[in-house]
């Protein structure tokens, strides 16, 4: 076989290979050609025609299904290259919070490393709403939460998970830092909730539980968790 002719074979096994990986992501994110037709603006039977291989695949075609599936051009037509997986973090720094993004893509769900210092930010607790989805996981230190009416204290190797639509808001717990994983996306797998009601005996005063609402907020993906 000629290399011309290896080539050939190597472009059609790649491009017969498209239409079963098309199908296996859409299922992954629970859409449907209904779905990702209105959301492409591609009719359901010529995205069928794809997945099914009867439909040569196009970057005409193939851009706006990256697009809405939040995921390179090149996963869908199988020519990703392994590159270094290690992520290195640009660390960001907002009024008393380091953040280390810990996710390379951007849209869908993404992960943040957040320390957290006390007294850097406002006393009183604003407690805010966005669209999203938002896990907390402590490392180290005492987290306070707010959501809605709930008030409570999560210590290391405890998580919460909450719609961010309800009004929340969290914090240092004393004049102690805090350490903690964020995840924020805009759906996903539920965490196992662990998280004690907040004790009297282990309120502090509003100074020393002073901090600032939400790392994630509706976050840009080149500069992580907004304030």
């Amino acid at each position: 076989m000629t290399e011309e002719e290896h080539e050939a074979e190597h472009i059609d096994t790649v491009l017969n290979e498209v239409g079963p990986r098309l199908r296996r992501i859409r299922r992954e994110r629970g859409a449907t050609l209904a779905g990702l037709s209105a959301a492409t603006g591609i009719s359901v039977s010529t995205l069928s025609r794809l997945e099914s291989g009867q439909r040569k695949p196009s970057l005409e075609l193939l851009l706006p299904i990256a697009r809405v599936h939040q995921v390179p051009l090149d996963e869908l037509v199988g020519t990703r290259q392994a590159g270094d997986p290690r992520v290195r973090p640009r660390r960001l720094v907002r009024g008393g919070r380091t953040l280390y993004p810990l996710t390379r893509q951007a849209g869908g769900l993404r992960a943040y490393k957040v320390v957290h210092e006390p007294g850097a930010t406002p006393e009183t607790p604003d407690p805010r709403v966005h669209e999203g989805y938002e896990w907390l996981y402590v490392l180290s230190g005492r987290l306070r939460l707010i959501l809605g009416e709930h008030d409570v204290e999560l210590g290391p190797g405890e998580a919460a998970e909450f719609d961010t639509r309800v009004p929340h808001w969290f914090g240092p717990v004393g004049e102690k830092s805090v350490e903690f994983l964020s995840l924020f996306g805009p759906q996903g797998e539920r965490m196992h909730v662990r998280a004690r009601p907040k004790r009297p005996s282990s309120q502090s005063d509003p100074s020393g539980s002073s901090g600032q609402s939400d790392p994630s907020g509706p976050p840009e993906p080149s500069d992580g968790p907004s304030a």
